[in-house]
């Protein structure tokens, strides 16, 4: 071999230890992007969540006493006495989702108490967040499911169980099998319930509804919580004494 053609092979070495080093580096930096991410939604959300272990939950009302539940035409649901126009708490959430598990933990007896006592216009909007797989699909599967749901009386059972039986985040969840049974338990008796989730006929409602809800409403994660369109801090969210106080004294 040459001088020039080793000087060549030399220089051409060279360039792929310096690309693999810029590749290694960005790794590296990704890694730490991913790694601070993580940190700051533990520490907000984490924030929260220890405010609400501090709180206790309200006991919630009978299903026989909740307010009247209304599915609407865009897949939302109002739960209201009659007559009651506000204050309005809209709750975004997705069943896939850890944290709205949480919030249904912690605050969802006491938005269910507020809608039945009158306090409060609740106006649940089950959305798709997730855009990776498996949350993505559990999530379509599940938000489709509720869209099956037309007897607003059955709702809130079905609602409730999505979030008992929430999947991890790693694993395939919320079978079609599963949904059809747990709608069965919560009482769903619509003839063309099981052939309604079984061919998932809203699935593709629940994406493009979700995707209108996300942008025009401005959502960054779920769960969100408006309290007459104005987003309420997770510390409050979350915290089922101070939920209420900020909704009574939205109402004076």
């Amino acid at each position: 071999m040459g001088k020039g053609a080793r000087e060549a092979t030399a220089r051409e070495r060279i360039a792929q230890l310096r690309q693999a080093d810029r590749k290694k580096d960005r790794n590296r930096r990704l890694a730490t992007m991913v790694t601070i991410g993580t940190v700051a939604v533990l520490a907000i959300g984490g924030g929260a969540w220890y405010a609400a272990a501090r709180d206790t939950a309200e006991k919630q009302t009978a299903a026989a006493e909740l307010a009247p539940t209304t599915v609407n035409p865009d897949g939302s649901v109002t739960m209201a006495q009659a007559g009651v126009t506000k204050p309005v708490l809209d709750v975004y959430e997705d069943f896939q989702c850890p944290a709205c598990k949480a919030l249904e933990e912690s605050s969802g007896p006491t938005i269910k108490n507020l809608a039945a006592e009158g306090k409060a216009k609740v106006v649940f909007h089950p959305i798709t967040i997730f855009s990776m797989e498996p949350t993505k699909s559990n999530s379509v599967r599940a938000g489709a499911a509720s869209r099956c749901v037309t007897n607003g009386a059955q709702w809130p059972a079905f609602h409730d169980k999505l979030f008992a039986e929430q999947p991890s985040e790693t694993v395939e969840g919320f079978s079609l099998t599963d949904l059809v049974a747990w709608g069965k338990e919560a009482g769903i008796t619509s003839p063309d319930w099981e052939k309604c989730v079984t061919s998932q006929k809203y699935a593709q409602t629940q994406l493009t509804q979700s995707d209108k809800i996300i942008r025009t409403e401005k959502i960054d994660g779920t769960p969100t919580i408006k309290l007459n369109g104005k987003d309420l801090d997770t510390n409050i969210a979350f915290v089922p004494g101070k939920l209420r106080q900020a909704v009574l004294a939205a109402a004076k």
